[in-house]
C-alpha cells in the first residue's frame, strides 16, 4: 500500500513538473503563423527604413538610447541592410548584414560584429533570428547570445526586441521600432 501511494505521488509531482516546465517554453515563430499583416522580409527591408531604439539592463533600466537610418536593397535572392547607428553619447557605429534568402520563410546572415552566421525563420508578422554578437565591452570583446525578435504591425511600422545573454544569463534586452519611409 505505501509503496503504491508513494508511485502515485511521484507521478503527480512529475506530472505537475512537467506542466511547469512547459510553461515556461520560449515562442516559436510557428505561434505567430496566422497573424497578420504577413511579413516578407524583402519586402520591408527594401529602401530606407529609420529605427529608434533603447538598450536596458537585466533590471530594465534604459543604458544607452540609439537611433539607426538603414540602406535596404535585394538582388534575387540577397539582401543587404546597411546600418548606420548614432547613440545618444554621441558615438557612431555601422553594421552591414548580408542576407540570403534560403526559402519556406528561412534566413541566414552574416554581418563584420556576427560570429559565424545568424539563422532565422519567419511565419505571420513574426521574424525570429538567433546569433552571437561581438560586443565591446570596456575595451575587450564579449561574445553574446542574441534572440531577437521582429513583429510587422503594418506596412510601414515593425517592432523588434532582443534578448541578450551570456552563458544563459540574461544580459539586457534592445528594443527597437522601426518605420518604412514612404
Amino acid at each position: 500500500m505505501m509503496n503504491r501511494r508513494m508511485l502515485l505521488l511521484s507521478g503527480m509531482a512529475s506530472t505537475a513538473m512537467a506542466a511547469n516546465l512547459s510553461g515556461c517554453a520560449s515562442p516559436t515563430v510557428e505561434d505567430y503563423a496566422g497573424q497578420k499583416p504577413a511579413l516578407d522580409l524583402r519586402t520591408y527591408f527594401n529602401g530606407v527604413v529609420d529605427a529608434w531604439g533603447i538598450f536596458t539592463d537585466r533590471n530594465g533600466k534604459v543604458v544607452k538610447r540609439f537611433t539607426v537610418e538603414m540602406k535596404c536593397q535585394w538582388q534575387n535572392d540577397q539582401g543587404i541592410l546597411d546600418e548606420d547607428f548614432v547613440y545618444s553619447d554621441g558615438t557612431k557605429e555601422k553594421r552591414i548584414w548580408k542576407l540570403t534568402d534560403k526559402g519556406n520563410g528561412n534566413y541566414v546572415g552574416t554581418a563584420g560584429d556576427v560570429v559565424g552566421t545568424a539563422e532565422g525563420q519567419t511565419k505571420g508578422n513574426a521574424f525570429n533570428w538567433r546569433y552571437t554578437l561581438a560586443l565591446p565591452v570596456d575595451g575587450s570583446i564579449l561574445n553574446v547570445q542574441m534572440d531577437d525578435w521582429m513583429y510587422l504591425m503594418n506596412d510601414r511600422m515593425m517592432l523588434n526586441k532582443a534578448r541578450m545573454t551570456k552563458l544563459g544569463v540574461h544580459l539586457g534586452d534592445v528594443t527597437l521600432s522601426f518605420t518604412r519611409r514612404a
